[in-house]
């Protein structure tokens, strides 16, 4: 790759991605993800973040100026305080506000990733007299100088879960080592949920769990380009995209998505350079645990600004139609409310509330206040919905198309009938029409995607279980049950 030392623009990312990738979209190879009907969609919004960061109006939110390399993207600021936290969930909230209250995880999820690398492969050198952490600053060095997008490889596909990795009939259910040589490691198996490869330069891949010492080659970490010989990506159906390229009111389908797929790793070839854990399984678990509090922490930063959407929407509509003085929808909407600035709150919280790692001086979220924000994201996210729902009504479903509405024939009847309280009928209607779009063409991927991305319900129950802290919580109940003279 050539090195072009500073911030890119959309024109020098979208080359980049000219690369001659394996990628398959419905059974047929993509020669040029640039130009592809669909996934270029989801590039184009992965480019949003080039564009903006040389726009005056965001520059000073997308862009850091590092006392070591300069100008660099604000994704990749190494958070060392509560304020670096804090201007990162800014960041994230606010792109994802521009992004029509889609996500934007071209270079967050990498970041994330970095982050979690640091913090343990410092841990793996006190303890094994490794080099890990000197290769993963100098990866590192390589991507804010290059400013690459990357996306992250975490979940593996398997296979059968009741059993560990070295346990699967098929070893390739899990990625793992097949071959070390002088010149690096050769690796097998497949990830699922790789968010935005198509559109990455560099992948990064953790592994998904903790292991035992029989799972020693499954505890792995590297990164590579994109375009690695036998690295093969299945996108997943863009309906949602499909959708709007035939309904031009559907805004979102056609500006701001984002891809899914398969990646496979067909006996990839990772150079020792590139490899930030090769066998040491004792730090799978930690890895795999700390990579997602950074994640679950721009989770619930995106996801407050989405719900932001949602409560727009909702309060819109609600005018609209003339309801918003009813008791009823002002229950619905302040439910909204209580959804989006509970997510501020726990990440404000576990900004402010975050451990300092004392070998890196790098801060991690509050693992708690995190998790608690993630686990109220997961399970209100449907109910939220249904109090947007209802503020609607029926016509969410069964709104005529904006084709209707600017045929003289029709149209005229439908301005008519379907005016509400305030506004044009076709204003009213393309208020519909969103909601339509959020709940029918990428409504099965959000209400999956709200429950599992960046880790399911149970996982943030595990976490929370495992971590909080009960000492005082027991002190204060056998003080309170005279078990305990004193606090």
């Amino acid at each position: 790759m050539v090195r072009i030392l500073g911030l890119r623009n959309v024109k020098g990312y979208l080359s980049s991605l000219k690369d001659k990738r394996e990628v398959y979209y419905r059974g047929e190879m993509v020669d040029n993800v640039t130009e592809h009907p669909v996934l270029s969609i989801a590039v184009r919004h992965a480019s949003d973040i080039y564009r903006l960061q040389h726009d005056p109006k965001y520059k000073g939110l997308l862009v850091y100026d590092d006392p070591k390399y300069g100008a660099i993207s604000g994704f990749y600021r190494i958070p060392r305080s509560a304020d670096d936290l804090l201007n990162r969930f800014e960041l994230i909230y606010e792109t994802t506000r521009l992004g029509r209250g889609m996500f934007n995880i071209i270079k967050a999820i990498g970041s994330d990733a970095l982050f979690a690398l640091m913090i343990i492969t410092k841990q793996m050198d006190l303890m094994l007299g490794t080099n890990y952490y000197g290769k993963v600053l100098d990866y590192y060095k390589n991507v804010v100088e290059n400013d690459l997008a990357l996306a992250v490889a975490q979940t593996d596909v398997k296979g059968d879960r009741s059993k560990r990795p070295h346990e699967q009939e098929d070893p390739d259910m899990y990625l793992h080592i097949v071959e070390k040589t002088k010149e690096g490691i050769y690796v097998q198996g497949a990830k699922v949920h790789t968010t935005q490869s198509i559109a990455a330069n560099e992948l990064i891949v953790l592994p998904t769990r903790a292991m035992t010492e029989k799972d020693k080659d499954y505890a792995v970490a590297f990164a590579i380009p994109a375009n690695t010989k036998g690295v093969k990506m299945v996108s997943r159906p863009m309906k949602g995209v499909e959708a709007a390229l035939k309904d031009p009111s559907f805004i979102m389908g056609r500006m701001n998505v984002e891809s899914e797929t398969v990646t496979i790793f067909d006996n990839v070839f990772v150079p020792w350079e590139r490899v930030f854990m090769s066998g040491e399984w004792n730090f799978a678990g930690p890895l795999a645990i700390t990579f997602p509090v950074y994640h679950r922490f721009t989770a619930i930063s995106y996801r407050a600004a989405m719900a932001d959407l949602l409560l727009g929407l909702a309060k819109l509509l609600a005018e609209y139609n003339g309801v918003d003085d009813k008791s009823h929808i002002r229950r619905d909407i302040v439910y909204i409310i209580r959804y989006k600035e509970m997510l501020r709150a726990t990440a404000i919280a576990a900004a402010h509330e975050c451990q300092v790692d004392k070998n890196t001086g790098i801060v991690v979220p509050n693992i708690i206040m995190t998790n608690i924000g993630k686990l109220l994201a997961n399970e209100e996210y449907t109910s939220t919905i249904k109090h947007l729902v209802d503020v609607a009504g029926g016509l969410a479903a069964t709104i005529p198309s904006i084709q209707d509405f600017e045929n003289p024939n029709e149209g005229k009847h439908l301005e008519k009938y379907l005016v509400g309280a305030r506004g044009s009928a076709i204003e009213r209607a393309r208020l519909f029409i969103l909601l339509k779009e959020w709940i029918s063409s990428f409504g099965s991927l959000f209400t999956t995607a709200m429950m599992h991305a960046e880790g399911s319900i149970e996982a943030s129950v595990i976490e929370l279980y495992r971590s909080y802290r009960y000492e005082k919580s027991k002190e204060l109940a056998l003080y309170a049950s005279g078990l305990k003279e004193e606090l």
